[in-house]
This record gives C-alpha cells, structure tokens and sequence, in this order.
C-alpha cells in the first residue's frame, strides 16, 4: 500500500512512517522544520521537504505518488506559537489542509477512480471553554467546540473543512480529535522534560529535580498507541465520522516522578519552581473513546512505565 504522512519530522509522524515501512508499505513522509531530529529514521525511508502551506508542491505529491491512503499531521502545532504568529498558525493548518484536499481533487480529474482515505490529526483544543463547563470529564465527540487559542480555533477549522469535503466532494476521509500523547523524540512536555532532566542527573551525580505542581493529574497516552489508532481509523473507521483518540488513564505528576526514580535506582530532591506553577490548573479531562473502541477495536496498550523507560534509554543515546 502507498501511504503519505505530511508532518513527518513530528514525533508522531515520524514513528508512523518508521511503523509503516517495518510494515512493508511503500510510504513517503513530507517535513518543514521539523521538530525532530529526522537523521534517526533509516535512510530507506524516503523523506521528502514540502510546505503545505504552498498547494503547487502539495499537488505535485499527491499526484506523482498517488497514496492510498494520506495521513495529514502536518501542523503548526503549538498553541503558544499561536497567540504569537496567528497567521502562520491559520495559514499552515488550514490552508495546508486545504490543498491536501484539493489536491486528491485535481487527481480525480484525470483519474476518477482515486479514491484515498485522509486521515486528518485533529485536536482535543477545539472543544476549548466545553472543557470547563461540563460536568462529566470524559467529553464527548458531540460536545460544542469552543476553541480559546488560534491554535484551537485552526484546527477546528481543519475539522469542518475535512468534514464538507466529504460531504460535496465524496473524499473519504478521518477526523481524529487527538488528546495528550508522549514519547521518544517528544520534546517540551511534562515526561520529557522530567526524563531528560533524570538522565542529565545521571551524569552529573546530582538528583536535583526542577518541578511545578506535582499534584496536577493528566490523561497521557503512549504515541505508539496514538500510532496505531490512527492507523485503525484509516482502516476500519467510518468515513466522515469523527473520533476521540485520549487516554482512558490518568496519572498524577508526583507518580511520573516516582516511577522515574524506580527507573534510575535513586530519589530526587524536589525543587519547585515558581516559574512552573500556573496561577490556576487545568481539569482532568480524558476523551471519551467508546466510538473509537466500538468501530476500531482499538484498545490502549503501552503502559506509563515502559513508556518512561523508553524515554529514558532515548535521552540516554541521545545525549551521549
């Protein structure tokens, strides 16, 4: 099978397309400045520069390699980012959505049996305020979206542009409406933070560790098992429909410390920051995923240990 995955020198993409060659399939991945270092990947897999934001090369893709099936995590995907470059933040991750689309279009016109499955990398940020107001924290696919950043608010766009082109240009495709994930290469997030910081400690002697609230509880899912739902979407989910990919579990910082500390064989001197304390904490939400379940099978399978283990060996090669 021909697979595309735009966004490939994310974390995300680029073990995708690391998964999907071990699998055999004859897969092309796109990166602009990526955010991660992409000499990692195997020189067999082909990487190819393009910005989405320009539909020419776009095009030019789609219609050489014509995938089967096109996984569109392309993004500029900070929502910090967003509030300060908010026309590159819509610029990419609609417009970049936009000739994705139309480029599986313009195919069409010379070969009307192109019929590809997109996949679009969504976000739990389009439902925004919805967070803060329902009662239950297991939100649903059909909660309102009110986005609170340009970055949500790119995204749900992406979502509604992915779902008319199914509906009036008959484009199967997958909105995926992804929660917190981690791993290897993951960089600026809680776990890899702490990870990296626990290996330096290793070098240094030193188990000193910097922390903001460690009583803050999130739902973080493995991006081996975000990987694989994505890849079941593209393969059993219903098109058009919409899908939560989160966490069923939650985990308190103070316990991704400890089972750190289990890792390495040694305590930390905790330090808190005030520089990484917020003035207020966001709810625990999780992403209520009985649809994905029900039409995938998709079930979560990569354990927070082994999840930090893997981190830590990653660090540890790394910053040899």
């Amino acid at each position: 099978m021909k697979v595309l995955v735009t966004g490939a020198g994310g974390m995300v993409g680029s073990h995708m397309v690391e998964l999907l060659h071990s699998q055999g399939h004859d897969v092309l991945g796109t990166y602009y400045k990526p955010t991660t270092d992409i000499t990692e990947l195997e020189s067999a897999i082909s990487m190819m520069e393009c910005d989405v934001r320009y539909y020419a090369s776009v095009q030019k893709i789609i219609a050489d390699f014509k995938p089967d099936q096109i996984f569109h995590l392309a993004a500029q995907s900070y929502p910090t980012v967003s509030w300060v470059r908010p026309q590159e933040t819509m610029d990419t991750n609609i417009n970049g959505t936009v000739n994705i689309f139309e480029a599986v279009k313009s195919v069409r016109v010379l070969d009307g049996s192109y019929d590809p499955m997109v996949v679009v990398a969504c976000s739990s940020a389009e439902y925004g305020q919805t967070l803060n107001e329902i009662e239950d924290p297991y939100v649903v696919e059909t909660a309102q979206l009110k986005p609170l950043h340009p970055y949500g608010v790119s995204k749900v766009g992406q979502d509604l542009l992915s779902f008319q082109y199914f509906m009036n240009d008959h484009i199967r495709c997958i909105r995926a409406r992804i929660f917190n994930s981690t791993g290897t290469r993951k960089v600026n997030d809680v776990t890899s933070d702490f990870t990296k910081r626990a290996v330096l400690a290793e070098r240094s002697g030193v188990y000193t560790l910097r922390v903001g609230n460690l009583e803050t509880k999130r739902a973080i899912m493995d991006q081996r098992d975000l990987v694989n739902g994505l890849l079941l979407l593209a393969e059993k989910g219903i098109p058009g429909e919409v899908y939560n990919i989160s966490s069923e579990y939650c985990y308190q910082m103070k316990d991704i410390v400890t089972m750190i500390e289990e890792q390495i064989g040694h305590k930390f001197t905790i330090e808190v920051d005030s520089k990484l304390l917020r003035p207020t904490d966001e709810r625990i939400i999780i992403g209520n995923i009985d649809k994905l379940k029900r039409d995938t099978g998709w079930r979560q399978q990569i354990s927070m240990k082994q999840t930090i283990a893997d981190m830590l060996d990653y660090w540890r090669k790394k910053l040899k």
